[in-house]
């Protein structure tokens, strides 16, 4: 768990700045290790540790399942929300304030759930997804109340291409009065992804303005995708 702590403390995080500003995303590569991720895969079945089971075509969200977290929150998952969220905060501030959105966020993440809490937002979000073949995740934003913050992260706990085919994490960008753009990415075993949870701001002739994003997973042909998602603001239900 210190190798996680040193290396989140260690990361560029300028680096994931620029990156995030321009593209909506950022990647730091390798932050877990192949062993941290078999753990996390064989803890599936461990019932004790969630608080809620979604299949995801009950719900028409596609096709896959995915579990909850429920509090205590895994070391490791935990470590992550606490570590990582002090140093999106500035980046989160920079577009509320360049988009003229009246939203400054706390400093630390116990101050983020303090504010969920008081907006009645109680229940964990960290959650693991399972996909087999066929499995795929409809375009979503995962936004839980009106508390929310515009950043979070997933670990991929698989090889792609070695675990599984198909299964590309897909980013779209929906910019005003044109037609929307695709990102398809393929991070690796126990990369850490950053994205935007719902919009981010582009420059353009006039000042700022909100692009919209929205995120998925396309269609497996072969194997079984892991992913571990920690969003940083909590849920109504």
């Amino acid at each position: 768990m210190e190798k996680v702590k040193t290396k989140l403390a260690a990361t560029d995080w300028q680096s994931i700045a620029t990156s995030l500003n321009e593209k909506g995303y950022a990647i730091i590569p390798k932050l877990v290790s192949d062993e941290q991720c078999t753990e996390l895969i064989e803890n599936y079945r461990v019932e004790n540790l969630y608080r809620k089971t979604v299949v995801m075509e009950r719900y028409r969200f596609g096709l896959g399942e995915y579990k909850y977290f429920d509090y205590p929150l895994p070391e490791i998952i935990q470590l992550i929300r606490e570590s990582s969220y002090p140093k999106l905060v500035p980046i989160a501030n920079l577009w509320m304030k360049v988009l003229k959105i009246d939203t400054i966020f706390p400093e630390t993440h116990q101050e983020l759930q303090r504010q969920c809490h008081a907006s009645n937002q109680l229940k964990p979000t960290p959650l693991i997804l399972k996909y087999g073949k066929g499995g795929f995740n409809t375009l979503h934003q995962d936004l839980y109340g009106d508390v929310y913050f515009p950043l979070q992260t997933v670990l991929f706990l698989n090889e792609p291409d070695l675990d599984f085919t198909g299964g590309e994490f897909v980013l779209t960008q929906q910019t005003p009065r044109a037609q929307s753009k695709a990102m398809v990415l393929k991070p690796k075993k126990g990369d850490m992804l950053i994205f935007t949870t719902n919009f981010r701001p582009v420059k353009g002739t006039k000042g700022y303005y909100r692009v919209n994003m929205k995120h998925g997973v396309s269609e497996l042909h072969s194997g079984e995708r892991y992913t571990m998602g920690i969003i940083f603001h909590d849920a109504i239900s």
